[in-house]
C-alpha cells in the first residue's frame, strides 16, 4: 500500500483526487492540504510515501514546499499535479526536488503509475510536458527580441491559424496562459495584433 497527502488550493479538485485515488486498490490516502505550508506540515507528522502538489497555491507555492522539504530531508516523493506545463514551471519544480510532473487531465492510472515510478525512485513525467524539459536544457539559441521559446512556440502556431482556445489544446496550458504568453511576446516584438504578430513570424525565419 502507498500511502499519499494531497496538496491543491482549490477544495474541488482536493475532494475529487481523494475520491479517485481512494477507489485504487494500491493508494491510501492520508490527508489534504489547501496550500504549501499545511502539505510540509502534513507530510513531515503523516510521512506518507508520496505528495501530489499543485504549484499555484497561496501562502507557500508548491516549488517553495518541495524546496523546503527537500532541505529538511524528507524522504517523501513529490509529483507535481498542475494545470501548468510551460518550461519555467517544470524546471522549477524538478530543480526544487520533484520527482513527477504531471498535468490535471492525467488520468487515475496515469496518476497511479506516476506514483508507482517515483516509490521506486523513477521519475515520471507528462509526456505532454517532456519537450518544455528539453527544450530548457538545450536550449535555442539567436531567438529575436528576447522572446522565450514558449513565446516562439505560441507565435508559430497563431501564425497557422490557430485561436487561444486551439493553442490551449496543443500546448496543455489554459487560455489564461496562452493570453499572458501573447501579451508578453507582443510587448517584445512591438505587433499590436495577430496580423502584425503572422508577418513578424515570417519576417524573423520562425515559420516558412
Amino acid at each position: 500500500m502507498t500511502t499519499v497527502v494531497l496538496a491543491d488550493d482549490q477544495r474541488v479538485v482536493r475532494e475529487g483526487l481523494a475520491t479517485l485515488l481512494g477507489l485504487l486498490p494500491h493508494i491510501e490516502v492520508l490527508g489534504t492540504a489547501s496550500d504549501g505550508e499545511e502539505a510540509i506540515a502534513l507530510v513531515e507528522r503523516l510521512r506518507p510515501d508520496v505528495v501530489l502538489m499543485d504549484l499555484r497555491m497561496p501562502r507557500c507555492d508548491g516549488v517553495a514546499a518541495t524546496r523546503r522539504l527537500r532541505e529538511r530531508g524528507s524522504t517523501t516523493q513529490v509529483v507535481v499535479l498542475t494545470t501548468y506545463a510551460d518550461d519555467r514551471s517544470v524546471v522549477e519544480a524538478l530543480r526544487a526536488g520533484a520527482r513527477g510532473f504531471l498535468t490535471k487531465d492525467a488520468g487515475a492510472e496515469e496518476i497511479e503509475r506516476a506514483i508507482a515510478a517515483v516509490t521506486r525512485g523513477e521519475a515520471a513525467i507528462d509526456p505532454a510536458v517532456q519537450h518544455h524539459l528539453v527544450d530548457a536544457v538545450a536550449g535555442r539559441p539567436d531567438l529575436p527580441d528576447g522572446l522565450t521559446p514558449r513565446e516562439v512556440e505560441v507565435l508559430t502556431l497563431i501564425a497557422q491559424g490557430l485561436s487561444n482556445g486551439e493553442i490551449s489544446a496543443r500546448l496543455y496550458v489554459s487560455e489564461a496562459t496562452v493570453k499572458s504568453h501573447i501579451n508578453h511576446l507582443f510587448a517584445k516584438t512591438g505587433v499590436r495584433d495577430r496580423a502584425q504578430a503572422v508577418r513578424y513570424a515570417y519576417k524573423q525565419g520562425l515559420v516558412e
